[in-house]
């Protein structure tokens, strides 16, 4: 998820959608969902497990993260 914003109003409002996207896609993943800050860009989601261990670059720009919900232990 990409979400641009172009002001200080828009860029709460950005936040709390990556936010709320993380928090729906945590639900159904065993991996970690991370809300990354880009001064280009606004706000993007991402889940761990499509990067495996995360880059420094990016880990500097997480501002947001949701564990994932998902448990296969019984």
């Amino acid at each position: 998820m990409q979400i641009t914003s172009t002001n200080a109003g828009s860029d709460t409002a950005a936040y709390l959608a990556a936010v709320a996207c993380a928090e729906r896609r945590a639900l159904h993943s065993f991996f970690d969902q991370h809300v990354i800050e880009d001064e280009e860009i606004g706000y993007i989601t991402i889940d761990e497990g499509d990067y495996g261990a995360l880059p420094a670059q990016l880990i500097d720009r997480v501002v947001h993260t949701v564990p994932g919900k998902m448990d296969d232990e019984i």
